[in-house]
């Protein structure tokens, strides 16, 4: 039988009574959810009608897909990652969250590699054209990092955020709920306290874990996730308990080595952009596009016409694409940016400056997976750090 969570601490107890006593993680009651009755979390979801997603093994990395019981988790194991490099190693204990981010981000749930936005069958009185009326999916995403809870938000703001929006995401997005998992350790590829997404995830999320030995502090971070939690077998937190959950969060912190100065970097990089650098980079750039597909954040699409065999029927697709692809900025019959270094010029400059003026924020989260799946290992702060270095005085570029 599921417990309700039990009350919260009598403020009139006093302080010596309160030692050993449940106690509020910050200013907000923080749960205790045992790993035994961890698998009720996923039931649960999927009673209310939610495809539970998060981490599993496959092909030797850490990537998300459907998620039926615990047993599914990637128990046990961890990533080393630096730049142009990722390995799956074992642990030395059995922690279920214990790596960082892998090649995939949950932008595919909400913005998938592929959609049909229109269908076309040929009748007798002509072609009939219409939109695909399928039902968006409800999604559970589970594990999701800082960083990536992060990249959703700024996602949120480039498809639903502006006057032009875009219907199949804000349709996934309404349905989606976000059970998020406080980093425990860092990378040597990860920079997310230097864009202030991380590695502590604030907001932006349903339910938040910390994972400690033998179960999860869990914080409450929406309606919908106070309902759930009130259906699971969970108790106030001790003191002890989101004590060590804090310091497991600062250690996650501590860890963080790479940095990226954002200080007036919009200026910066579009003061420079006949910077020699950019030659550099170029020369060790393959052009590949696996900085852009493994982004939590970029969105870059193209429409394609798909027709069967007959030629009877027809549809239209959006799928992903990089500007480091010719095609992308194909105009007038002949492409727009033709070199390498005008493609990755454009990505790195859009990524942290243009992105400010289109959408009021920076496109990088830090979360480093640019640089981890570069075959080359590039590593845009380090890349910034050069232009800094040598760089044009910054004056406001406009």
């Amino acid at each position: 039988m599921t417990n309700a969570p039990t009350r919260a601490p009598d403020p009139q107890e006093s302080d010596a009574e309160k030692t050993d006593s449940p106690t509020p993680e910050g200013h907000v009651a923080a749960w205790w959810l045992p790993k035994a009755d961890f698998q009720q979390l996923i039931e649960r979801l999927e009673s209310r009608g939610y495809e539970v997603v998060g981490p599993t093994v496959d092909q030797e990395a850490i990537v998300y897909d459907r998620i039926r019981s615990t047993d599914d988790l990637p128990r046990g194991w961890t990533d080393e990652q630096s730049p142009g490099r990722y390995r799956l190693v074992r642990r030395d204990d059995e922690a279920w969250f214990g790596f960082v981010v892998g090649p995939q981000s949950w932008k595919k749930y909400l913005f998938p590699p592929v959609a049909t936005l229109l269908t076309s069958q040929r009748t007798e009185a002509g072609w009939r054209m219409e939109a695909p009326a399928t039902e968006a999916p409800r999604y559970a995403i589970l594990g999701a990092r800082a960083c990536e809870v992060a990249a959703i938000a700024v996602q949120d703001r480039v498809f639903a955020g502006g006057a032009y929006v875009d219907p199949l995401y804000v349709a996934r997005r309404a349905n989606l709920f976000v059970i998020a998992v406080q980093c425990t350790q860092a990378a040597s590829t990860c920079f997310c306290s230097s864009m202030g997404t991380g590695p502590a995830c604030q907001r932006g999320f349903d339910l938040a874990l910390t994972e400690l030995p033998h179960g999860f502090v869990v914080t409450v971070g929406s309606p919908s996730g106070q309902s759930l939690t009130e259906e699971l077998p969970v108790r106030l937190a001790t003191a002890a308990e989101t004590l060590e959950a804090a310091e497991r969060r600062d250690a996650a912190a501590a860890q963080i080595s790479r940095h990226l100065d954002k200080h007036d970097i919009r200026n910066l990089l579009l003061n420079n952009l006949d910077h020699q650098r950019w030659d550099d980079v170029a020369e060790r750039c393959l052009s590949c596009s696996n900085c852009t597909m493994v982004c939590p954040t970029c969105f870059c699409s193209t429409v394609v016409e798909v027709t069967d065999l007959t030629g009877d029927q027809a549809q239209r697709e959006r799928r992903w694409d990089s500007c480091f692809n010719l095609d992308l900025a194909f105009l007038n019959g002949t492409p727009a940016r033709p070199t390498i270094r005008s493609r990755y010029r454009q990505w790195l400059t859009h990524k942290l400056a243009s992105w400010h003026d289109q959408f009021g924020e920076s496109g990088c989260v830090g979360c480093g997976r640019c640089l981890t799946w570069c075959p080359v290992g590039i590593d845009l702060t380090a890349e910034v750090a050069a232009i800094r270095q040598t760089a044009t005085a910054a004056e406001p570029a406009s």
